[in-house]
């Protein structure tokens, strides 16, 4: 009985009626996630000469190793880009040192837009986040840690990554963990409904814990399969001790 699960339980949204048409809920507000230290930024300089290119766009030798796997980099693989040092700079070939600390990818473009400038002639720039990672845990299908492929990252972005919940997924109680100025944010979320779209922690940042917990009827299942071994064990050794018994007999 306690394995069993009803599909109120498990069914996102569902304050939204069957029967309705069209709801219209206003989202929160998304806000571009900012660098920070131990960031890793991929910058891309295009100018009219291939070799100054290739010169400004020299990034092989920084390869930096990610746990897990995820929809743009493969298990084992690394991650490579510019790391942001403790003073909150990235070294550029060429362009030299920029401060990236606490600034959106945005301004960091422009800025190193208009150093290259200096140098060449229409430089056409691009910057990005090489480790824009979520961790997702607990009672998912493939709980890891994810490489997101773009800044815009929502709660179900990372749960659709991870295989979405299983059956024992807790759906009224998933829990954010966020790192802000050197604490913990602690954010409880209600898959059933709808009003997440409005927390202003809907949309994730980089490094970003989602959890998951595993419902009362699979700690019971848990426990249950633990009791049936040990029943089973308890009945083989007395069973063996009644064949040694008689054998001695």
């Amino acid at each position: 009985m306690s394995s069993c699960s009803t599909s109120k339980n498990i069914t996102y949204f569902k304050d939204v009626p069957d029967t309705v048409k069209l709801r219209e809920i206003t989202q929160a507000a998304y806000y571009t996630p900012v660098i920070q230290v131990d960031d890793i930024l991929q910058v891309n300089i295009q100018t009219l000469d291939p070799a100054a290119s290739a010169l400004l766009n020299q990034q092989g030798g920084s390869s930096w190793p990610v746990n897990g796997s995820g929809p743009a980099t493969p298990a084992a693989a690394g991650v490579t880009g510019y790391l942001v040092d403790k003073d909150g700079n990235v070294v550029l070939p060429v362009i030299g040192k920029i401060p990236v600390k606490g600034k959106t990818t945005d301004v960091v473009r422009d800025e190193i837009t208009a150093k290259a400038a200096q140098y060449y002639r229409d430089p056409v720039v691009t910057v990005r986040f090489s480790n824009f990672k979520i961790t997702v845990l607990g009672e998912v299908a493939k709980p890891s840690t994810y490489i997101m492929p773009n800044e815009k990252v929502t709660l179900l972005d990372a749960i659709g990554v991870a295989g979405d919940l299983t059956i024992y997924g807790k759906r009224e109680n998933v829990l954010l963990i966020r790192d802000k100025e050197g604490k913990k944010e602690f954010v409880r979320f209600n898959l059933n409904e709808s009003n997440l779209f409005t927390s202003p922690y809907f949309y994730l940042r980089q490094g970003d814990v989602v959890y998951v917990e595993p419902a009362k009827s699979k700690v019971a299942n848990t426990d249950m399969a633990q009791v049936k071994r040990i029943s089973i064990i308890a009945s083989a050794l007395s069973l063996l001790i009644v064949l040694v018994s008689r054998v001695n007999f």
